[in-house]
This record gives C-alpha cells, structure tokens and sequence, in this order.
C-alpha cells in the first residue's frame, strides 16, 4: 500500500476531524505564504502567484464545504499545501 493510499484511508475514517484540522492548516500555511510573496513586491509576477495560492485554498475550503467525497478533498487539501510550500520555497530563497 503506498503512502497515499495510507494517508488517504486514515483520512477518510477521521473525516470530521482531520478536515476541521486541515482548514486551519492550510489557511494558516497559505497566509503565511501569501505573507511572504507580498514581502517580495507587488509585481504581475507576485500577483499571479498570490491568486493562485488563494485560489487553491478557496479551493479546499469550498470542498469541505460542499461536502464533497473525501478522496476529491484529500487532492485539494495536498494540491494546497504543495503549491503553498513551492511558492514559499521559490519566495524565501
């Protein structure tokens, strides 16, 4: 079984409980992110950048929201913090 499977399994048995912890994860990992990018400038460059970090994060939040299945939130929630971690690495070096 690879990790994702793992982790998605634990995920969906835990929903109510991850998903709570996972919006305050990640809104607080994308504003920290957004933080930073804003540091850099106000350029078209950081703008897009900016717009895609939230856009991921509404993204997730809108999932939990709608209460879709756990496997579609479980990508969102990975999608947010991967491009939230990339844009704070690209953003900090």
């Amino acid at each position: 079984m690879s990790a994702y499977q793992h982790y998605l399994r634990v995920y969906s048995e835990g929903i109510m409980g991850y998903q709570a912890l996972a919006i305050i994860g990640q809104s607080c990992m994308g504003s920290v992110t957004a933080m930073v990018i804003l540091m850099n400038g106000v350029s078209v460059g950081q703008m897009v950048q900016l717009f895609i970090i939230i856009a991921m994060g509404m993204g997730y939040n809108a999932a939990i929201l709608s209460q879709q299945k756990p496997k579609l939130s479980f990508k969102l929630l990975l999608l947010s913090v991967l491009s939230s971690i990339t844009f704070f690495i690209l953003n900090v070096a």
